[in-house]
């Protein structure tokens, strides 16, 4: 390689801020999901002094994080961190209903206990629901790698400016995709490889709402598509499995591929 390339990557390296690893911010997170969920953790308090100490120790590790970040608000990042903090007790609310829905929904949980600690669609949407609260504070980069971060842990991808409501479940959740501008209702329950996406990946769309909106006590089915701004699920539709939408359907629908199945028994020869 010659030394114009080696030029350009020193120049590169002069000019690209620092950010914490990804690994750091999410230890961070699961730091605080661990404090808010104990069945997570091995580490447990005896005294509300000591739990006080260690949520103020996170957000003052928040406030460094926010520090380290290329594009944060140095002059505002303590009440930023702050901020964040005061929001916990909110998306701990939020948390709780999500469990309840899981436990509610899936036959086959013994407690909420294992949906707390063994279910992947409870740990995607704890992260989400962190990333969500930085998010909606302006807080840059950090939210994008949390959520990625579930991604890799569970094969559920969520945007972190995505809106969801409370009572969400996510059922087995492998292959998952919600988008930035979804709004997702109440009560919705999701199973594996359901995409909420866009019709369009133009820049030119960039701003404008471009994934759909799924209302109140909306079913969606495995491997089901759904992609568009514009397109609507009403309140309490089921979207069969496999079902490819670009286009609204009102309350109480029910959405699934009309297919024929032909058996055939194999005649045995003497």
């Amino acid at each position: 390689m010659n030394k114009e390339f080696y030029q350009h990557i020193l120049d590169k390296q002069q000019i690209t801020g620092a950010v914490p690893s990804n690994k750091e911010i999410a230890t961070w997170a699961l730091q605080v999901i661990r404090l808010l969920y104990p069945e997570q953790s091995k580490k447990l308090f005896t005294f509300v002094h000591q739990l006080e100490s260690e949520f103020k120790k996170l957000e003052s590790e928040l406030c460094d994080i926010l520090d380290a970040t290329r594009g944060a608000h140095d002059d505002a990042n303590e009440e930023l961190a702050k901020a964040f903090f005061e929001s916990l007790p909110e998306l701990y609310r939020l948390l709780n209903t999500d469990i309840q829905a899981t436990f509610a929904g899936d036959p086959a949980a013994k407690s909420e206990f294992e949906v707390i600690r063994a279910y992947p669609g409870f740990y995607a949407i704890s992260f989400y629901r962190l990333a969500n609260a930085l998010y909606r504070l302006g807080v840059p980069l950090i939210p994008r790698i949390l959520t990625e971060h579930a991604h890799s842990k569970t094969g559920i991808d969520i945007h972190p400016a995505a809106t969801i409501d409370e009572h969400f479940h996510i059922d087995h959740g492998t292959g998952v995709v919600i988008g930035e501008t979804c709004f997702i209702g109440r009560h919705v329950k999701l199973y594996q490889g359901v995409t909420l996406g866009a019709l369009s990946v133009s820049k030119t769309v960039a701003n404008s709402k471009r994934h759909p909106t799924v209302e109140d006590h909306v079913v969606i089915y495995a491997g089901a598509t759904i992609l568009g701004g514009r397109t609507i699920i009403g309140e309490g539709s089921i979207i069969g499995g496999n079902v490819w939408l670009t286009k609204s359907v009102p309350a109480n629908s029910k959405v699934y591929h009309n297919h024929e199945l032909s058996i055939q028994k194999e005649q045995i020869k003497d």
